[in-house]
């Protein structure tokens, strides 16, 4: 029934008639709230979809695919175009949330006879049903089941997907011209996570137990691996021991010896020619295990390396030796002059830390809680590591011995110092001009200071 109040049309409150039925005022209501609570269920539904599609770790979903649980192959469907998922998810979710605040003002306008009252009832009431039933607590539950739920709901969401396909183009299509314009990257929607959150990731393990300090060290130098050069890692020319090619075999064997090396390079002329390697094992063996009476020249026993620029990427050339099967690789710079050698050991070592042999001393060393001694050639990521400071890295150095090179612009003498943020540090052991070890002082009082252009 209908009647016209200052030209407006109202319903009677007492009933209505659609189809040939006569409604009463009560069964109008059920009925409405009954379609309200429908939607209100979808809305839910939409929004932990959200969280749990999104949420789901990319890593997992090959492993539920081979695990054939239901749902998975769905999920990776879905889950391979997350623009498209996002835009299907925001547009079922924006249609329920609207229909429901359409209809409950609808309803309330038919139930109270006053239109400004059912639309200011119905929009705070909608908001709260929404926040409270339709956002927070599905996504809460989505978030702490977030595997299952997502197998679960990755059905209905592909049929949504199907039903709402007009719309979820048009949308589709929309968003990224729109992103397109505004310079946006329309990526927001992927998962992924970046090195600098894995390693706060891994820090917060180690503050709450989960992992042991050795743990995190290692897990922290993996990390920095793949972007670590030949030159970081090797053994500077300085410190090289190599063999003339010319040389007898007791005198291979007597040079490893002292050296304390298991294989040495061997050169013609310099080390700026090193022709392949020399292993003691098979120095001794044909020295004093041949068959032959005759002692063999060096150069029979000489196995073939390879050359490496010293921006070579140390992952890479990881690879490279094990494919090679090769222990030691020679590092050159760009005019083809030897700068240092690489073993396998070295490259070990940038991932479960110094293996220290004989008696080798400790890279860094703390001599009270203030103070530590670092040897020179220690990388400055592991001396920042260790004492927990911020030492600045450069293109020109790697080492500590370099840095202090670096800030003084000069050669140093045993007992200068340097200061940096508080920090003292001092060349505690020069050897005419390669600075042996470094003294650092100030490590309980020190602040990182902030960057200034001008330092």
């Amino acid at each position: 029934m209908e009647y016209l109040v200052d030209g407006i049309l109202h319903l009677s409150p007492l009933a209505v008639e659609f189809a040939g039925i006569e409604l009463s005022e009560s069964l109008i209501a059920w009925l409405g709230m009954a379609l309200i609570l429908v939607l209100l269920a979808l809305s839910a539904f939409f929004s932990s979809s959200e969280i749990a599609m999104f949420a789901f770790p990319n890593h997992r979903l090959e492993t539920v695919v081979e695990e054939g649980k239901p749902g998975s192959k769905t999920l990776k469907k879905l889950k391979s175009d997350p623009h498209r998922l996002l835009v299907t998810i925001l547009v079922g979710n924006n249609l329920i949330n609207i229909a429901m605040s359409s209809i409950a003002t609808g309803l309330l306008a038919f139930l109270l006879g006053n239109q400004s009252q059912a639309v200011f009832v119905a929009t705070f009431g909608i908001t709260a049903l929404v926040l409270l039933f339709g956002e927070s607590a599905p996504k809460s539950y989505a978030v702490d089941n977030t595997e299952s739920w997502a197998l679960r709901i990755s059905r209905p969401l592909k049929l949504a997907e199907i039903v709402l396909w007009p719309l979820v183009v048009l949308f589709d299509y929309l968003t990224r011209v729109v992103n397109k314009v505004t310079g946006g990257q329309s990526r927001i929607e992927d998962t992924y996570v970046t090195r600098d959150e894995i390693r706060d990731i891994i820090e917060s393990g180690e503050r709450e137990g989960v992992l042991e300090e050795e743990e995190r060290e290692m897990l922290q130098r993996t990390l920095r691996f793949n972007r670590t050069i030949a030159k970081e890692v090797m053994t500077p020319r300085l410190d090289m021991t190599g063999i003339e090619k010319d040389a007898s075999l007791d005198e291979a064997i007597e040079t490893c010896i002292q050296s304390g090396h298991d294989r040495l390079p061997v050169y013609e002329g310099s080390l700026d020619s090193v022709i392949g390697i020399v292993e003691i094992t098979d120095l001794v063996r044909d020295r004093h295990y041949s068959e032959n009476d005759d002692e063999q020249p060096l150069s029979s026993l000489i196995e073939p390396t390879l050359h490496v620029p010293e921006s070579k990427n140390v992952d890479e050339l990881l690879a490279e030796m094990r494919e090679e099967r090769l222990n030691m690789v020679i590092v050159i710079d760009e005019f083809g002059t030897t700068e240092g050698l690489v073993t396998v050991e070295d490259l070990v070592e940038e991932i479960v830390g110094e293996i220290l042999e004989g008696g080798e001393k400790e890279p860094i060393t703390f001599l009270n809680d203030d103070t530590a001694v670092v040897r020179g050639e220690v990388n400055i990521d592991d001396v920042n590591d260790k004492l927990g400071i911020e030492l600045p890295e450069g293109e020109e150095f790697e080492t500590i011995a370099g840095f202090i090179f670096n800030r003084a612009g000069r050669l140093v003498n045993q007992g200068e110092s340097i200061e940096y943020d508080g920090l003292d540090i001092r060349a505690e052991n020069v050897d005419n001009t390669r600075i042996i070890e470094v003294r650092i002082t100030g490590l309980e009082a020190y602040e990182p200071q902030p960057d200034d252009e001008e330092s």
